[in-house]
């Protein structure tokens, strides 16, 4: 669905009034729709890598670890202690992957595990398993935090809704049991999307497992790092505000990016609700 002009002057109106430095973008499969004057040719314009260092567990981890899961190396619901000492280091008892991808100060576990299983550090595990081949030549750790140009961001959150990389969320949400999908799916395996250079990224499947509550009745609800907010959106912010946020919505076919430069009262709020509240949809 997209965004008309009238919403998209709207949200403008918002962002430059609340944080005039914000970058910010909104999208669908097809790609941008509306955005800040950074935003409106990021193919062209000379790209500046934004610090996108508050969505390293989503843009780095959280499709690393998925590709594990995807070739069998990890299960979810598996205790990490199967997996070795080292694998284990620093967690509870018994604790699991699934675990540590919702709760919020899992992450530091998930990076240790990840790179036990590979025997590569996460910087290398992601730029070969995910942003290479989405095409994000300009996402990169530099002086431990990682960097990405708006260009990278608008590739990373099309790709999760694209129709060849994204499965249909209510059948993947009745197909699941309750634990969800431990490994492959039968013989070959999920399909995975193929990049410029034939490698693989994000699949469908782990996107579609990721963006449903994986908490049961606890509170907050989670799914696998990322967060529900109203009107079937999944969201992914810094912890801290002002901090880099991501939006999507496989229901409505919408994406959305916050890059704010200054802490002003709700604008993570405001922006989400402007950007998908059902007046927003034409």
């Amino acid at each position: 669905m997209t965004l008309l002009s009238d919403q998209a002057d709207a949200v403008r109106a918002l962002v430059e009034s609340a944080d005039p430095g914000a970058v910010w973008a909104v999208g669908g499969p097809e790609g941008l729709q509306a955005g800040s004057d950074t935003a409106d040719a990021p193919d062209t314009a000379p790209e500046t890598a934004f610090d996108v260092g508050g969505l390293t567990a989503v843009l780095a981890l959280w499709p690393v670890v998925g590709s594990l899961v995807d070739e069998g190396a990890l299960r979810l619901h598996t205790p990490l202690a199967a997996y070795g000492d080292a694998a284990a280091a620093g967690t509870p008892a018994g604790t699991t992957a699934h675990q540590l991808l919702t709760h919020p100060a899992g992450t530091a576990a998930l990076t240790r595990l990840a790179e036990h299983l590979s025997g590569s550090p996460l910087a290398d595990l992601a730029t070969v398993r995910v942003w290479r081949p989405l095409g994000m030549a300009g996402t990169r750790f530099a002086d431990g935090t990682l960097r990405a140009p708006l260009a990278d961001l608008v590739r990373f959150l099309r790709h999760l809704l694209t129709p060849e990389g994204r499965e249909d969320q209510e059948d993947q949400e009745g197909q699941d049991g309750p634990e969800g999908r431990e490994g492959p799916e039968g013989p070959a395996g999920p399909a995975r999307v193929a990049g410029p250079d034939g490698a693989t990224a994000i699949t469908a499947a782990w996107t579609a497992e990721s963006l449903r509550i994986r908490t049961g009745e606890l509170t907050p609800a989670r799914g696998l790092l990322w967060q529900p907010a109203p009107r079937g959106v999944w969201t992914h912010h810094a912890p801290t505000d002002p901090g880099p946020a991501l939006w999507i919505s496989p229901r409505r076919h919408r994406w959305a990016i916050l890059l704010p430069t200054a802490a002003r009262g709700s604008l993570r709020t405001t922006f989400r609700e402007a950007v998908f509240a059902p007046t927003s949809f034409g």
